[in-house]
């Protein structure tokens, strides 16, 4: 008894501690980093539940003013954007030009049986987004256009690149939704990637490595550094650098081993934010997870002297906030740092909120700003069809001091929203994690949340 008392301690203590993966609500794969304004976001594509393929439908989005608390913005895209597209919602990236902001995505194209690649527009980085053409930017039919990269380079000339095994690569015109150029295939070679091109290469000799898929463009010091999923199955990263996009590129190693992600892919992109440099990238370690269930994680790196990358390991530590939260204003429901047990739902009138509570569930937000007199009382938007439940807040662990707590009751629905202000019991003051723990009828849902706030 005592040591399986010992082992859900541990268990639970690594969960509570842990930042990576940064979501925990939904598998969320292949993420692409994208700053605007004080905000970063990150674009995700989504692996169903219980996948034995990579059957994925939908992008999903995620936004953070302290890269710990992730605010979850749904589904602004989906197959449904695109009345070309059947299929296969893979790895997809979006960027600002203009005041508009273009994802390009991978699906499978009804057009003409093949992948393709596509681009929707918004005029907000959360959407709502539409199909830019009502046609693909790009399709001829092949299996390998897929996990489109995009750059806007230092002279404002856009570059578009994609491609499994083979990396292709295009010119884009102003506008973001036209081709200024052929599509052109970039020559792998030994001193490039690590291997020249599969039809190239000789039976028998082992390479030094070999560029696979999922590329993210980027450009550093004046050199243009290629990052990709490398070495076949099981996957790694490694990256190339070149002072043209034509090259010629040099293969410069490894930048993530496939160790410890618990995934057979991984998919990157390298962003800087508030003074620091991150990597994103995917691994299978949410519960159920593994190479057709990933997430999406993050590691801080400080790039080399000489602008190179260094080798990152994955973690599940995560990141340091660089900012903090203000509880005295609307905070979503949907923002949090970790969670167990929780998902989230959507609909037109409430937009995105938490659901599928139950007991023994909990989320934790980090580095919650109280100040120097703390709050005297907190509010939370709540719904529950059933009995209800008990929402406690603690601070600094689940076990931690209770500050506070709400007793929900059926409210006449699940999305029947009412709202329920609590006094503090102990007062609070200073930067605190916080943790939602969440009580009741144990098999019964309990209750949904759409905000809540301390005055």
């Amino acid at each position: 008894m005592k040591k399986s008392f010992l082992t859900l301690f541990l268990m639970c203590s690594v969960a509570v501690s842990a930042q990576n993966p940064i979501v925990q609500t939904c598998y969320t794969s292949d993420p692409a980093p994208m700053v605007h304004g004080d905000k970063i976001y990150v674009y995700t594509g989504h692996d169903e539940n219980n996948a034995d393929f990579f059957w994925m439908y939908e992008w999903r989005l995620y936004s953070s003013t302290d890269m710990v608390n992730w605010t979850d913005h749904g589904v602004p895209l989906s197959l449904g954007t695109f009345k070309w597209a059947d299929d296969r919602a893979w790895a997809a990236q979006c960027i600002e030009r203009n005041g508009k902001f273009y994802w390009y995505i991978c699906a499978h194209s009804k057009l003409t049986g093949g992948m393709a690649i596509g681009v929707a527009v918004a005029n907000k980085p959360t959407g709502p987004f539409k199909d830019a053409l009502g046609k693909p930017l790009f399709d001829n039919g092949k299996w390998d256009n897929i996990d489109p990269t995009v750059l806007i380079d230092d002279d404002g000339q856009a570059y578009v690149l994609w491609g499994n095994p083979n990396i292709y690569y295009a010119k884009l015109n102003p506008d973001m939704i036209t081709l200024a150029s052929e599509v052109k295939q970039l020559e792998l070679t030994v001193e490039g990637f690590g291997a020249p091109n599969m039809d190239k290469r000789q039976k028998g000799v082992k390479y030094a490595d070999c560029y696979t898929e999922g590329p993210w463009l980027n450009k550093r010091n004046g050199k243009y550094q290629l990052l990709y999923a490398a070495g076949g199955v099981p996957e790694h990263l490694a990256y190339s650098e070149a002072t043209s996009i034509d090259g010629p590129w040099k293969y410069k190693g490894i930048l993530m081993p496939e160790g410890n992600t618990k995934s057979f892919t991984n998919h990157c992109g390298v962003i800087d934010y508030k003074g620091h440099s991150y990597l994103f990238y995917h691994t299978g370690k949410l519960p159920g997870g593994g190479g057709f269930g990933r997430s999406t994680a993050v590691e801080e790196f400080t790039y080399n002297a000489d602008g190179s990358l260094p080798l990152i390991q994955p973690t599940d530590k995560g990141v340091n906030p660089v900012g903090k939260l203000n509880p005295y204003q609307r905070v979503e429901g949907e923002t949090m740092a970790f969670s167990k047990g929780i998902t989230t739902e959507v609909n037109s009138k409430t937009g995105v909120y938490v659901a599928d509570v139950h007991n023994g569930d909990w989320l934790k937000l980090q580095a919650v700003d109280f100040g120097n007199e703390g709050p005297k009382a907190f509010k939370m938007r709540a719904a529950s069809a059933l009995l209800g439940g008990t929402a406690e807040l603690h601070i600094d662990s689940i076990g931690g001091t209770k500050i506070a707590q709400w007793e929900i009751p059926c409210t006449g629905g699940w999305e029947t929203w009412k709202t329920f202000t609590t006094k503090v019991e102990k007062k609070v003051t200073g930067v605190h994690d916080l943790y939602f723990v969440f009580k009741g009828y144990k098999g019964r849902k309990l209750m949904n949340i759409d905000w809540w706030k301390a005055e």
